[in-house]
């Protein structure tokens, strides 16, 4: 039997620039990749890993296997042991030596080991290879390959539990603390709505619209769910021992030591930044809302079926456009803040990132529920008057616009139109026949029930899409570049392999009765062998890193929907609880699959995400507040704007009221969040009694400091202070007594006081 290499670590290393170079620009690459590929194996086997090279499957592109020997891994073991006792981690024996034989190291422990030894710079006892640092500019990046036996079984695990969730023990054996806080967080969360699920539905079958009991009892819930997570982390920060896990944390190799005062001035140099594009990015969604809510209802010329999809297109051609070039500035922000740990780097990152994802998620159904339901009327009638009177420049604008459109279709689609225009062009003129100017006939096309339907869209039409995009469209993406690669068509998932896992996968040997035969043929064998296990390789490289934030971020913007919106459709909670029982499996068949392996990290918080989730809670508390004052029916009547499909006094009169209703909501929503953070400070309190004092974490929390320093006071042979021995005490006691001061102790007036006392009495 055979076995396939134990391989700890693959670099990418590039030793072309990939692209047509000059004879002399083509000899000094070579020198410089061979210079540099030299160096990078001499620092590695210098570090005691064995390392070698084999081609990769691009041109120009090498992999560089790395193994790291027992001996080497003890020693890190160790010193791990020494960095996690000076830093005050929770550790055992500091000064032993653990054997791997018989206490193994779980596979992320040996893979984080064997990364942060080789990423880590030298001040940090690392050997300095880390992709994207200046002295190695040719390192692409860092793969560490997957244990397939593992994630067949994992998914197995969740396919046979169709009606429960699977235990997370496993995922952070395999993927480390941070894959694992994460799928304990989407299985907290998941749990969680399952009764804010239950009382939407009952809400909405059996109460009116926009209770005030529902929105009461949804922002109890939302900031119930993020305080009792907030405990939740630490709980299990304690059981896996990361608590304070950042205190340990290497430095980035891209990190210069700077004065305090020029990072802080950095970090508040990149906020004019990110207000310039979420200005922008707003201006472009009001824009885009506006067209689509109202110029789009108004428009009866050629075309008109089909120009409902004309803001779904320039959503498409432009928001993402945006967003792409605002996260390559974000990237070279977050680079120039010079952070000294990958932790803070990625807080700042997803802070910048996630902020304008926020108000691409949210600004739509804010504009829907703040402008369009309780002024479109008002909306509507300031737009057909810049379209249909008065020279403004909108209105020459769309004219001209019309004109160029109209003028490029077909004589057979614009004859109707031509009819019309002649028949009142001379009275209206032709380009009104495209608009419909009758102000009765605009305000019927208003939608009464647009909330709703966006609600819909984003919590169960979105979810399929991301669901498609996660799962579907990588298939799709990796037929597309094997037939363009020549291969055929093929659907296989490229981190699937001959190989059950991580170097264990094992093949027969043939026999021969001929011994030069049977030696041939294992030699074959293994040379079939080493090339199954390089194509898998190779098919693991070409897939993309695992993105923690991309899952995160759609968990807490859904959060965001059930917390701030679902007070519009009820049932938003239960399409979330079914979308995250799918997200697990999802998420888990994405990891095995469509991803490489996660590179372990050690945690002990979900970091921004918690006080995302914090400020969510308080937006939630004014949107709430705001909607249920605006729209909740009173005294039998219909509410501010439930209904457009008629006039109604709110708004047709001059004195409307609608914008002291708007003021009496800003109000209230103002009241709500003082009283959300009494809400929080009582449901925190009662938490922590609740949950955290007393409890064996707690307790475990408190004397892990002391019983790491009494281990090692007695490693060193020293007595144990505390419960010190009574003999010996009193035997040091006596033995530094002066004879002359024996008889000063001996002699006691207390009770002859007392006695003397007692008989004057």
């Amino acid at each position: 039997m055979t076995m396939a290499p134990q391989v700890d670590l693959v670099l990418i290393f590039r030793s072309s620039p990939g692209k047509v170079l000059s004879k002399p620009q083509a000899r000094e690459n070579a020198r410089q990749a061979a210079q540099q590929y030299t160096r990078l194996l001499e620092v590695l086997k210098n570090g005691r890993l064995h390392a070698v090279g084999k081609r990769g499957e691009k041109e120009g592109q090498l992999l560089v296997l790395v193994q790291c020997p027992q001996s080497t891994l003890t020693r890190l073991v160790q010193r791990e042991r020494y960095s996690d006792f000076l830093c005050g981690l929770p550790t055992t024996n500091p000064t032993g030596t653990r054997d791997l034989t018989a206490e193994p190291l779980s596979p992320a422990d040996r893979l984080r080991l064997v990364h942060t030894y080789v990423t880590s710079t030298p001040g940090d006892g690392g050997l300095g290879v880390a992709p994207g640092s200046s002295t190695w500019d040719r390192v692409e990046s860092v793969l560490l390959l997957h244990d397939h036996s593992f994630n067949e079984a994992w998914i197995r695990a969740w396919t046979t539990r169709q009606l429960g969730f699977v235990k997370f023990d496993k995922i952070r054996e395999q993927f480390g603390e941070a894959v694992a806080l994460y799928f304990h967080f989407l299985s907290f969360y998941t749990k969680h709505l399952v009764f804010i699920s239950a009382v939407g539905v009952f809400f909405y079958f059996f109460s009116l619209p926009y209770s005030t009991w529902y929105s009461s009892i949804l922002l109890l819930w939302s900031v119930t769910f993020v305080e009792w997570w907030r405990i939740k982390q630490r709980i299990l920060s304690v059981r896996w021992g990361t608590k304070g896990s950042f205190r340990v944390e290497k430095r980035r190799a891209q990190y210069v030591p700077l004065s305090w005062w020029r990072k802080d001035l950095r970090m508040l140099a990149s906020l004019p930044v990110i207000l310039l594009f979420a200005s922008v990015l707003a201006v472009i969604l009001t824009g885009i809302f506006i067209f689509e809510a109202f110029v789009t209802q108004l428009y009866t010329g050629p075309g008109h079926r089909f120009i409902g999809f004309s803001p779904t297109i320039l959503f498409v051609a432009l928001v993402p456009r945006l967003l792409a070039v605002y996260h390559s500035y974000a990237v070279r922000l977050t680079n120039w803040e010079n952070h000294g740990h990958q932790s803070t780097h990625d807080a700042s990152l997803t802070v910048k990132t996630f902020s304008l994802s926020a108000i691409v998620a949210y600004l739509g159904i804010a504009l829907s529920a703040f402008v369009y339901v309780p002024f479109g009327e008002e909306v509507m009638a300031a737009i057909q008057y810049y379209l249909f009177y008065g020279d403004t420049p909108l209105r020459v604008t769309a004219r001209t616009w019309l004109s160029s459109v109209f003028s490029a279709l077909p004589a057979n689609v614009t004859a109707p139109f031509n009819a019309t225009a002649g028949v009142e062009g001379a009275k209206n003129g032709s380009a009104r026949a495209f608009w419909d100017k009758d102000s009765g006939s605009a305000r019927s096309k208003l939608s009464s029930t647009r909330l709703q339907d966006q609600m819909f869209a984003f919590t169960v039409t979105n979810q399929v899409i991301n669901t498609f995009m996660e799962i579907g469209l990588p298939f799709v993406l990796r037929a597309v570049a094997s037939v363009r690669s020549g291969k055929g068509l093929s659907l296989a998932a490229p981190a699937a392999g001959a190989n059950g896992g991580n170097g264990n996968g094992k093949k027969k040997r043939v026999m021969f009765e001929d011994q030069t035969a049977e030696a041939e043929a294992e030699r074959l064998a293994q040379l079939e062998e080493e090339r199954e296990f390089l194509d898998r390789i190779n098919r693991e490289v070409a897939l993309p890193d695992y993105d923690l934030f991309a899952d995160y971020s759609e968990m807490i913007t859904q959060f965001g929907y059930v917390a701030l919106w679902s007070t519009i459709w009820p049932l938003a909670p239960v399409m979330s609880l079914v979308n995250n029982w799918l997200e697990l499996r999802s998420d888990a068949f994405k990891i095995t699959v469509h991803v490489r392996r996660p590179i372990p990290t050690r945690t002990d918080t979900i970091g921004p995400w918690l006080d995302t989730l914090t400020f969510l809670t308080w937006l939630g508390a004014l949107t709430n507040s705001a909607l249920v004052y605006l729209f909740r029916p009173r005294d039998h009547c219909k509410p501010l704007g439930t209904s457009l499909s008629h006039a109604h006094h709110h708004l047709s009169s001059p004195t409307a009221p609608a914008q002291e209703y708007l003021t009496s909501a800003l109000l209230i929503a103002l009241g709500a969040s003082h009283g959300y953070m009494l809400l929080r400070m009582v449901v925190r309190h009662t938490l922590e009694r609740l949950l955290w004092r007393g409890s064996k974490e707690e307790r475990e929390a408190e004397r892990t400091e002391t019983v790491v320093k009494e281990q090692y006071l007695r490693s060193l042979g020293v007595a144990d202070v505390v419960n010190a021995d009574d003999g010996a005490a009193d035997a040091g006691a006596e033995g530094g007594q002066a004879g002359d001061l024996s008889a000063f102790w001996s002699h006691d007036e207390g009770l002859d006081e007392l006695t003397r006392g007692t008989k004057e009495a």
